[in-house]
């Protein structure tokens, strides 16, 4: 549809601008606390808190204070929450096997936050990284990341979750073929309402860095993940994954990271109609919250402005380590003005 529009003076855009209310009455896309999910690392220990230091303002949390978050996050109206966990190298080995330890860190958060807040729906994270000696989201033999055998790991890693308590799985490890064969495990698993948010055009960027830091892989991680996450320049092969991890019992989709990506969230929702999901990575967040502390820019302003874009380019939500600051803004009526 080509919008049409008579000649100035009849049309004057300007009217519609000419007041906060006429602003809001012709606002075209809304940004609400239902749309945010907060990712929250977490830690050994008890009444731990330990700053990121590469993402001001992020702390790593023990279980009983990423359960405090969680009932913070409730009460905000934050509908959900997203775990990773930083593991103790000493755990770390080439096999893996933390990643399906029924006792592991997210698996004990996941229980605990489920005990006290059972209306959140808790997110994990499917993938190696966290618990791999090499730093990688796959299996690695002779410098070369695993496909198969990896997804052997990722089910029984899925499979812990779902027994946990997990609402939906995230897997971002890219390996082809696991959001069907993670869809078959949980089905005879008995975990048939167990969703599965797909990081589906998950790129190889450089925004992960933070993050890393925070997860304790950066030290870890042997050479690069080109290999199995997307190269940057690359848009229609989004779309192919896409389509792929739907077919293959996908519930809903993520495009990551995601300020660099807007294209691909506006393409792949255009396309597929699916639940679009957007991660505002730990990168994206560095730079507006690094920004911000220094008085280069407006902080509030750039962050509830970055979020809007997710919305305006199709994104369902957004997964953003602003979440609870977002939140309180919209809950206590943030407007354009």
């Amino acid at each position: 549809m080509r919008p049409i529009s008579a000649p100035t003076p009849a049309t004057r855009f300007r009217r519609l601008r000419r007041t906060a209310a006429l602003r809001a009455l012709s606002q075209e896309t809304l940004l609400g606390v239902g749309d945010l999910i907060w990712p929250v690392f977490v830690r050994d220990g008890v009444g731990v808190r330990e700053p990121v230091a590469s993402m001001p303002g992020v702390d790593r949390m023990s279980v009983d204070l990423v359960v405090r978050a969680a009932e913070k996050a409730a009460g905000l109206g934050i509908p959900a929450i997203c775990l990773f966990p930083y593991t103790d190298p000493a755990l770390k080995t080439e096999a893996c096997e933390e990643a399906w330890n029924p006792d592991n860190l997210a698996n004990r958060a996941i229980r605990a936050i489920k005990a006290a807040v059972p209306e959140i729906a808790v997110m994990t994270d499917v993938a190696l990284d966290p618990y791999n000696a090499n730093g990688h989201d796959g299996l690695v033999r002779d410098g070369i990341i695993l496909n198969d055998e990896t997804i052997e790991a990722l089910l029984k890693m899925a499979l812990a979750q779902a027994e946990s308590g997990a609402d939906i799985l995230g897997p971002s490890d890219m390996m082809d073929g696991r959001i069907g064969a993670m869809r078959q495990a949980l089905e005879a698993g008995g975990h048939k309402d167990v969703a599965i948010l797909s990081y589906a055009a998950k790129y190889a960027s450089a925004f992960y860095g933070p993050f890393r830091d925070a997860v304790g892989a950066s030290g870890a991680l042997k050479g690069d993940k080109k290999t199995y996450q997307m190269n940057p320049a690359n848009s229609d092969e989004a779309l192919r994954l896409v389509e792929r991890d739907l077919r293959e019992g996908a519930d809903m989709v993520m495009v990551k990271p995601g300020m660099p990506y807007l294209d691909i969230c506006r393409r792949v929702k255009d396309a597929f109609g699916a639940p679009t999901y957007a991660y505002q990575v730990s990168g994206e967040y560095a730079m507006i919250r690094g920004a911000a502390d220094r008085g280069w820019i407006n902080g509030d302003v750039a962050m509830m402005e970055s979020l809007m874009g997710f919305k305006r380019a199709g994104c369902d939500g957004i997964l953003t380590y602003f979440a609870p600051e977002a939140a309180r803004k919209l809950r206590a009526g943030w407007s354009w003005g």
